[in-house]
């Protein structure tokens, strides 16, 4: 069976509420619910970590090339500065995709830019929740 991480950054804890205009209004645990269910109807199997820590995020990447065959990846405000989570990436030898709520491409110019989509398979951006399933999708058929 297929293994995946959902790997989500700082402050998705408080989607929800936090300026549901650009992130809308599901929960994390609403987001985590929906990706179980689509990545059991592929027999495929979910786990999701949710941190504002840069460094549990690293620990959490490196653990995943040890039980994971993929990541789907929300660094949130670190994707445009972090070495370490980029570095990270880059050296765990599995398929990770870049995902994000928003359109990063529409906000503000600092958002436009990742240190982390350069070692990721794909980044898939402003899609709402849809983002994480594309990305599940994706990695599905990738194989």
């Amino acid at each position: 069976m297929t293994t995946l991480l959902v790997l989500h950054g700082p402050n998705l804890n408080l989607l929800g509420t936090r300026e549901p205009e650009i992130y809308g209004d599901l929960t994390l645990a609403e987001i985590d619910q929906k990706l179980a269910e689509a990545a059991s109807a592929k027999d495929v199997e979910i786990y999701s970590i949710q941190s504002n820590s840069e460094g549990a995020l690293v620990d959490a990447l490196q653990e995943a090339a040890k039980k994971a065959d993929g990541v789907i990846f929300n660094p949130a405000g670190y994707t445009h500065t972090s070495v370490a989570l980029r570095d990270a990436v880059a050296a765990i030898g599995i398929p990770v995709i870049e995902v994000h709520l928003s359109n990063v491409y529409a906000r503000e110019e600092f958002r436009k830019q990742s240190l982390i989509a350069p070692v990721c398979l794909g980044k898939i951006t402003g899609f709402g929740w849809m983002s994480y399933r594309l990305a599940l999708e994706a990695l599905i058929e990738r194989g």
